[in-house]
C-alpha cells in the first residue's frame, strides 16, 4: 500500500530523514520505534504532505504522492492521528467529528459512521455536545482517533498514541486499534512504547538520527537484545 523510496527531509539546515526506505503492506500493522528526533515523526508528517522540503518518492497505491497537496491525500484514504491529539478544543464532540468527514462526497453515511464511531468508543456518545476541552487526556485521544476515522481511511497514521495516558487507557485504546485493523485498516504506528508497539504490529522498523537501522517481523525486534536494551528495558 505504501513505499517510501530514498526519502530525505529537510527543516532548514537540519537534515531529518536521510535515504528512508519503509513498506507498508495492505492490511498490516507496521510500526516505527526509535529515540526522540529519530525522525519518527517526520515521517508520518511527510506522508501527510506536511512537510515541504522533501525529496525522494512516497508512493502510495502505486502512485507518487510526493508533491501532492495534503487535502488530495485526504481524499486518498490517508488519515492522521497526530501527537498530543490535536482535536479543536473551542468545537463539541460532535463538530470535531464532522470536520473528519469534511472530504467524503456521500453525505449520506455521514449518519452510519457517526454510529460506527460511537460503538467504537461510548464515551464519546456520551459527551457528544460538550467541548473537547473538557474532555480528559483519554477521551481526547479517542476524539483524535474518530475524527480520522470519520474520512474512511485506508491507512491510519499514529503518532504517539499512547503519549501521557494513565496505562488502563493505553490498554483500552490499542485493543481498539487491534480490532479497527481487524476491519482491514493499514495502519502506522510511531510509538515510543517499543514492547507495546511490537506487541501490536506485524512488523517494525527501529530509527535513529533520520535512518533505519533495523528492521523485522515484530517478534523478532522484540527478542532482539540491542532493541531490548535500548527501546524495552530489559
Amino acid at each position: 500500500m505504501l513505499t517510501i523510496k530514498d526519502l530525505n527531509v529537510f527543516y532548514g539546515g537540519v537534515h531529518a530523514l536521510r535515504d528512508l526506505n519503509i513498506h507498508v503492506p495492505e492490511g498490516s500493522i507496521v510500526t516505527l520505534i526509535g529515540a526522540n528526533g529519530a525522525g519518527k515523526s517526520s515521517t508520518l508528517r511527510s506522508i501527510c504532505g506536511l512537510v515541504k522540503n522533501v525529496k525522494g518518492q512516497i508512493i502510495y497505491d502505486g502512485k507518487d504522492i510526493l508533491n501532492m497537496p495534503p487535502f488530495d491525500r485526504v481524499a486518498l484514504g490517508i488519515a492522521m492521528v497526530p501527537e498530543g491529539r490535536r482535536v479543536f478544543t473551542n468545537l463539541t464532540v460532535v463538530e470535531n467529528l464532522r470536520l473528519g468527514a469534511y472530504v467524503l462526497k456521500d453525505k449520506s453515511r455521514y449518519a452510519k459512521d457517526l454510529e460506527q464511531v460511537y460503538t467504537l468508543f461510548p464515551r464519546l456518545k456520551e459527551r457528544q455536545s460538550q467541548r473537547a476541552v473538557t474532555l480528559s487526556g483519554g477521551e481526547q485521544q479517542m476524539l483524535a482517533v474518530g475524527r480520522a476515522l470519520m474520512s474512511r481511511p485506508r491507512l491510519l497514521l499514529m503518532d504517539e498514541p499512547s503519549l501521557g495516558l494513565a496505562p488502563l487507557v493505553v490498554k483500552e485504546l490499542y485493543q481498539t486499534i487491534e480490532h479497527i485493523h481487524q476491519t482491514g485498516l493499514t495502519v502506522l504506528v510511531v510509538e515510543q512504547n517499543a514492547r507495546l508497539a511490537l506487541k501490536l504490529s506485524d512488523y517494525g522498523y527501529v530509527m535513529e538520527v533520520g535512518r533505519v537501522v533495523l528492521e523485522g517481523p515484530s517478534a523478532d525486534l522484540a527478542e532482539d537484545e540491542g532493541v531490548k536494551k535500548a527501546y524495552i528495558g530489559a
